[in-house]
């Protein structure tokens, strides 16, 4: 039975690629060399930037102005001077010009970045039908499996006409006064009549009417995007510590039904998980979730997912290859206890079940 066992263990040693030179009471997890990523930002324009103009009227200013309105006269005592009318233009106010702000128009439009390429990774799948072993985990197939890119498509206003104006033209006005002119002068004796004087008013332009023109910058949003910068797939075996393969406590104070990481939380990911993952580069990490058994079964797997991915999100952020974290929720499928459903139990008794576990996988 003994030479049995180890031609079997021989035999399911070599299908699963294990160690050559494995020692006695110690543990190996298989370790994938990761995909190496870089956060990358870009900036997408959400609204062009386009001119607004503003219009400054015309300036006038009025003046008033001397003008002869009867010429002097020379009076013949025996025959009088014969006078006639004359009629003398002159502009009342000078042309210029109005001018209409015709404003910039926009359209709705949308751009679409990529902000997380398309991987593929190793996975065990199902056991083998025909395994002969005792243990499930002899037999169960490894399948590479691809994950597609993911996109984000951001809205963004394009400019479709910048901002002009039409002039509208304003026209001259023009005004007359009559004069007084000799057509005979007086013979013989001749008398001198001072010319008389009137005063008009004129409106002159100072200033044309003008365009301010002012650049309304253009506003942008910052999308973040995960570049491969050096693909892995090398796969080797490292020696860990056997109880790090076990489920391990990770005693995260969840608050009542949230998935929100507190700064507490985060702090002891960082002291508990992060020099794990440190001391065993290239290792993959599962995150489990579990609750206890009060209320639904349905809410219950769904926080405990949500609190798992949260583990693994913020994992991400420390640095850490996504390919290298798995997040499970197991709800309250996992009870440690006899508190299930019906069963009155304290609360220390509940709290037993709502934990958040870690163990190091196979890649």
């Amino acid at each position: 039975m003994f030479l049995g066992a180890t031609m079997l263990f021989s035999i399911v040693a070599v299908s699963q690629d294990l160690p050559s030179n494995p020692e006695a009471g110690k543990c190996y997890v298989r370790c994938t060399t990761p995909d190496i990523y870089v956060n990358e930002s870009i900036r997408v324009v959400t609204a062009p930037a386009y001119k607004r103009l503003r219009t400054i009227p015309a300036e006038y200013r009025t003046e008033n102005e001397r003008v002869m309105v009867k010429a002097a006269e020379k009076k013949l005592r025996i025959i009088p001077a014969k006078w006639g009318t004359e009629t003398i233009s002159y502009v009342k106010k000078q042309s210029a010009s109005t001018l209409r702000v015709v404003p910039a128009s926009f359209r709705t439009d949308s751009e679409t970045v990529e902000i997380k390429p398309a991987f593929a990774q190793w996975e065990l799948g199902a056991s083998a039908p025909d395994c002969e072993s005792s243990n499930p985990d002899d037999c169960r197939y490894w399948c590479y499996k691809g994950y597609p890119a993911e996109f984000r498509t951001v809205s963004v206003q394009r400019l479709a006409n910048d901002a002009t104006t039409r002039s509208n033209p304003i026209s001259e006005i023009s005004g007359t006064y009559t004069k007084q002119v000799i057509v005979d002068e007086a013979r013989v004796v001749e008398e001198v009549i001072p010319a008389q004087y009137a005063t008009i008013k004129r409106t002159v332009l100072v200033k044309d009417a003008q365009v301010m023109e002012e650049t309304v910058p253009a506003k942008y949003t910052t999308v973040t995007k995960e570049v491969l910068t050096k693909g892995g797939g090398l796969t080797t075996w490292r020696e860990v510590e056997c109880a790090l393969v076990e489920y391990q406590a990770l005693p995260i104070n969840w608050r009542l039904g949230s998935a929100t990481l507190t700064s507490e939380a985060k702090h002891l990911i960082d002291t508990r998980l992060m020099p794990v993952l440190q001391k065993n580069p290239g290792v993959k990490l599962e995150i489990a979730s579990h609750t206890d058994a009060r209320g639904s079964r349905t809410s219950n797997q769904e926080l405990s997912e949500r609190r798992a991915v949260a583990v693994v999100n913020y994992l991400r952020t420390k640095g850490i290859n996504q390919s290298l974290l798995v997040a499970n929720g197991f709800g309250e499928g996992r009870l440690k206890n006899r508190c299930a459903d019906g069963v009155s139990c304290t609360e220390r008794e509940h709290a037993v079940n709502r934990r958040t576990e870690f163990r190091l996988i196979n890649n």
